[in-house]
């Protein structure tokens, strides 16, 4: 017989073995490939949201004001023009919305978004980006992998890799989607692990559904589904140390756990209900247009994934089959562009200044690195009639919190919008910026497969640092 203190003692005593365990585990966990802890520096932002807008915003009618456009409206493009992507070359056509000047930086933004316009003074413009595809899938991988193709890791594979998540109950790279938002062309492979370890390539959310992760209500009472997947995961452990504890094995194991945290962690992170009615009218929640409403609740989302520590958080935009801009590429344009892109930009406008504004309000915008980009531009010149085909070489990206200049202007296209002339730059830099950012030196995240040492910036990429604070 034993008294009710020795109870307490070796009980106490078990919990806290356990906990040790647990914690031991994980110890063990960061210390493997699975994770390449490539950390170098101390980091200026602690998290990335991806604000991608697939199809290919057009510079010259957002963040890139082109004035000679006017003056040589209706007239054949001056100078030699490369091939399109349909060969349906118009005259030169000026932008269908004025510009305006904000902020105490001037930055100029069109009319198109007088919200993100008011926050200009914590944008950073590169208004000097290149792609080297002008087809939407090629594109899409060279965006998001630094490749044209299928099989390597996105760049939020890349951030988990190097860095782990700062979340215990979620993954370190989350992709939001809402009402009929589509995975761009390419598939889901633009978010893959690719090479890396399983654990790193993204989950998907789906912001609005009753179920947004599928099979994330459990099945079984909790305490069922425990024992099992401590037994599966015993086994697994077994099995494990005969292979050489195999980073694949191992990634499956900690998929596992990561699947039972999540299943109480997508819930209360989807369930804003807690959020003040202000918060959900500044983000445009209550808007009556069903599609702004829906990127306005990734916005939102976004914030939220950022509180609980995710990584790498990318939102999707949606579509409304307007000249040519379909479900996977919204921002597709060959016609009617006044009116697709006069839709796209309501849908976003609203949503990403509230992020913005939210961010900076709760301390959150210098730890968090806003980026603001599509697979390429547009031309200057028409196709048909009233749109514009895909532009390579040379279009606007943004970059906004984390440690970049707000306020400030970096490189600069031809007088036509056309081609980058001063300080051209390249998707390989803005990963390397980005990663820099982050604290990794791009060259250093590395990871071994079929002989080569790889990474997202291939054997490219330098830092812009003319546009770090």
């Amino acid at each position: 017989m034993i008294n009710r203190r020795q109870v307490l003692s070796r009980a106490s005593t078990g919990f806290g073995m356990a906990a040790l365990a647990g914690l031991m585990q994980e110890e063990a966990l960061a210390s493997t490939p699975l994770v390449h802890r490539a950390k170098k520096f101390s980091p200026k932002a602690r998290s990335v949201i991806f604000l991608y807008q697939s199809g290919g915003v057009s510079h010259v009618d957002s963040f890139d004001h082109k004035p000679m456009l006017k003056k040589f409206e209706g007239k054949p493009m001056p100078g030699a023009v490369k091939k399109t992507q349909f060969n349906n070359n118009g005259t030169v056509q000026p932008s269908h919305w004025d510009f305006k000047r904000y902020g105490q930086s001037g930055l100029e933004v069109s009319d198109l978004f007088p919200q993100i316009g008011g926050v200009a003074d914590e944008l950073c413009m590169v208004r000097s980006m290149t792609a080297k595809f002008s087809e939407h899938a090629q594109g899409n991988f060279f965006m998001h992998t630094g490749f044209p193709f299928l099989g390597f890791p996105s760049a939020g594979a890349w951030t988990s890799y190097g860095l782990g998540t700062e979340s215990r109950d979620l993954p370190g790279y989350v992709v939001l989607q809402s009402g009929d938002a589509a995975t761009p062309h390419g598939g889901v492979g633009l978010f893959s692990n690719g090479f890396l370890p399983a654990q790193h390539q993204a989950s998907i959310v789906k912001a609005d559904e009753a179920e947004a992760v599928v099979n994330i209500r459990p099945r079984q009472p909790q305490d069922m589904q425990r024992r099992q997947l401590d037994f599966i995961g015993a086994m697994d452990r077994r099995f494990v140390s005969t292979t050489q504890h195999d980073m694949h094995v191992e990634a499956a194991i900690s998929n596992y756990e990561m699947a039972w945290r999540m299943q109480s962690a997508v819930p209360g992170l989807c369930d804003i209900t807690g959020e003040t009615e202000a918060t959900k009218k500044l983000y445009g929640l209550d808007d009556p247009e069903p599609k702004k409403a829906a990127y306005a609740r990734q916005c939102l989302l976004a914030r939220r994934l950022v509180e609980r520590g995710v990584r790498f958080i990318e939102l999707s935009t949606l579509a409304y089959n307007t000249g040519g801009g379909n479900g996977a590429n919204p921002w597709d344009h060959h016609g009617n562009l006044k009116e697709g892109h006069g839709k796209m930009a309501n849908q976003i406008d609203q949503p990403i200044a509230a992020l913005i504004k939210d961010l900076r309000s709760r301390g959150l915008l210098d730890s968090t690195l806003i980026v603001w980009a599509g697979e390429f531009g547009r031309t200057p010149f028409a196709q048909g009639a009233n749109g514009r085909d895909h532009n390579p070489y040379g279009f606007t990206v943004w970059l906004a919190g984390g440690g970049v200049k707000g306020g400030h202007v970096y490189g600069a296209t031809d007088d036509f919008g056309y081609t980058a002339i001063e300080k051209p730059t390249s998707v390989y830099d803005m990963w390397a910026t980005v990663l820099h950012l982050m604290g990794v030196d791009h060259e250093q995240l590395t990871y071994r497969f079929s002989g080569r040492d790889l990474r997202l910036t291939d054997v490219h990429g330098n830092v812009l640092k003319d546009i770090i604070a």
